[in-house]
């Protein structure tokens, strides 16, 4: 199960790589915390002195671990095909977790809460943690995505065998890192183990969307059920998991992943419509086209807006946020340059549908009746209008260029430069081939273009029952009553004597183990057993001729 943790494959040096940093920063807080422990009691000035020195080597230390860290999450483009003329897209890393031996602890709740030997359970515990060391490198395909709902669905079973709402388990403790900045972070519930898994749950299905060929329809449709897939998991994760210890789990983070993949979802759908139209053989298609382009850049300008949340940012690598930046202005960019074509390149009048969709197409929020400019009616004027579409497509590509140049992270990245590059130059020829320098005409300002969609997205719900699983400790019996939440007594056998054939007085229900569910007044069950409990449940039970042997456990509910 899982991958080989030593692969040789890109993803895996990485993940490598992010383990190692997740310990370094680990060691640096922990190192920082007594430093700073020292420097509180310490009543000498000369060892404060020393202290303070070297606190601030330490966080110039953790300061640059925390950089490379940011460089990892940035080293976006080992996760997905190097692919022409396309923006590449954002994946998550996996949060890392520390391993931890479960034996002893629940050995000892087997023992003292359910009375049952705990080495007859040491397969179970050993196959648990097994799975659990697997999920740690799960391989970035479906098989990879169904080892963690495994787990995830094995610790449905535990939760409820060993964990208990009013008391914790012992001094285990789940400790995991923190995706975004290494971090390392613990609680006893189990809530954060599974909050966890469910986030690598997610993070590896945006691995594998990005993953995709989107140079192709197939490639583009499981694009974007992987992302809308991952923006489903962080959606589940936020209304059902509270008091996150981890900024990467937090309900603000969270809300940005959720707009960040859907985001990215409908830039595949985009680019399977551009694959599907061309660059627009028609007015209609081309505005389609320029519309969508328009949402997309609004739906990013949501994803900044999410991303400027004071601990959203704090977390986050500044290289997410230039990217999101740049297709901002890209995709505004694209949406002036398919308007533009459709109107340039339109030689016949204009059919009904067009003229609706002009006069709806600029925003009329930002501009009064008067000056919302008129349908264009002739060549003349759609030319007008399309050149100052055009003019302005080359000033947000100009802004977009400005925004890679600025950014250290940005810079080295050739495949952002040369797409933008590429989309800047198609709009500067068109611009060439129409711009006449005898035209005198007052150089229009081009009203924004109305975002438009036909794609309507709705989150993937989980379904959990695609992965199950059997549980690894069914020999307790009966998950819904041999459960943490109930209080046990210790097993014991009570002999029955049969003087007449009239019975026990008992009416039993189930098998493996029998729950009696009721006992007749005065009759031999009633005078021996002496029921002081709401239910007994019977583990086993001897037949012969003359008595009955019973081993019963009572349930205090």
């Amino acid at each position: 199960m899982g991958s080989d943790p030593n692969s040789k494959t890109c993803r895996g040096k990485l993940q490598s790589k992010r383990s190692k940093l997740n310990l370094a920063i680990n060691k640096e807080l922990m190192l920082r915390c007594g430093a700073e422990n020292l420097f509180r009691v310490s009543t000498d000035t000369r060892t404060k002195e020393n202290v303070s020195l070297e606190l601030s080597f330490l966080n110039s230390n953790l300061q640059l671990l925390k950089e490379e860290l940011a460089e990892l999450n940035s080293s976006v483009e080992l996760y997905q095909e190097k692919e022409e003329g396309l923006l590449p897209m954002i994946p998550l890393g996996l949060k890392e977790t520390k391993g931890i031996d479960v034996r002893e602890t629940f050995k000892h709740v087997i023992k003292s809460h359910y009375f049952e030997d705990p080495e007859d359970f040491e397969e179970a515990l050993a196959s648990l943690l097994d799975l659990r060391q697997a999920m740690r490198t799960p391989t970035r395909n479906s098989q990879g995505i169904s080892l963690l709902f495994q787990y995830y669905n094995q610790l449905h079973f535990v939760e409820r065998r060993f964990f208990s709402a009013d008391k914790s388990c012992g001094r285990l403790h789940f400790q995991w890192y923190d995706s975004l900045t290494g971090v390392p972070c613990s609680q006893k519930t189990i809530a954060f183990e599974k909050a966890s898994v469910l986030f690598n749950i997610g993070a590896l299905y945006t691995q594998i969307g990005a993953r995709q060929d989107r140079g192709s329809e197939e490639g583009l449709d499981e694009a974007v059920d992987k992302f809308m897939r991952a923006a489903g998991i962080f959606e589940f994760i936020k209304e059902n998991f509270n008091n996150a210890p981890s900024s990467d789990l937090e309900p603000d983070c969270l809300k940005m992943l959720v707009q960040l993949m859907l985001s990215q979802a409908r830039e595949c759908l985009f680019e399977k419509m551009v694959l599907s139209l061309g660059d627009g053989d028609d007015l209609d298609s081309c505005l389609d086209l320029g519309q969508e382009a328009a949402h997309i850049s609004a739906s990013y300008e949501e994803v900044l807006r999410a991303m400027a949340e004071t601990r959203v940012k704090q977390c986050l690598p500044y290289y997410w946020l230039c990217l999101v930046q740049i297709k901002r202005e890209h995709y505004r960019a694209l949406a002036d340059y398919y308007v533009a074509l459709g109107l340039v390149t339109q030689q016949e009048d204009l059919s009904d549908r067009s003229v609706k969709t002009l006069q709806h197409i600029h925003d009329l929020q930002q501009l009064g009746e008067s000056e919302r400019p008129a349908v264009p009616r002739t060549a003349e004027q759609r030319k007008h209008l399309g050149k100052a579409h055009l003019r302005e497509s080359l000033l947000l590509h100009e802004e977009a260029l400005r925004l890679n140049r600025m950014s250290p992270e940005l810079r080295n990245k050739d495949i952002l430069k040369i797409v933008i590059k590429h989309f800047h130059e198609r709009s500067l020829a068109i611009y060439q081939d129409i711009d006449d320098e005898d035209d005198f005409q007052e150089v229009l300002e081009p009203p924004p273009i109305v975002p438009s969609t036909t794609f309507q997205l709705s989150l993937s719900s989980l379904d959990f029952s695609s992965h199950p699983v059997t549980d690894l400790f069914h020999f307790l019996g009966p998950e819904s009553v041999f459960s943490a939440k109930h209080s046990w007594t210790q097993p014991r056998t009570i002999q029955l004597a049969r003087k007449d054939p009239d019975g026990y007085g008992l009416a039993l229900q189930g098998s493996s183990p029998v729950l009696v569910r009721g006992v007749e007044q005065g009759s031999v069950a009633m005078v021996r057993m002496h029921f002081t409990t709401s239910y007994i449940f019977v583990h086993s039970f001897q037949v012969s001729r003359l008595e009955t042997m019973w081993s019963v456990l009572g349930v205090k509910m």
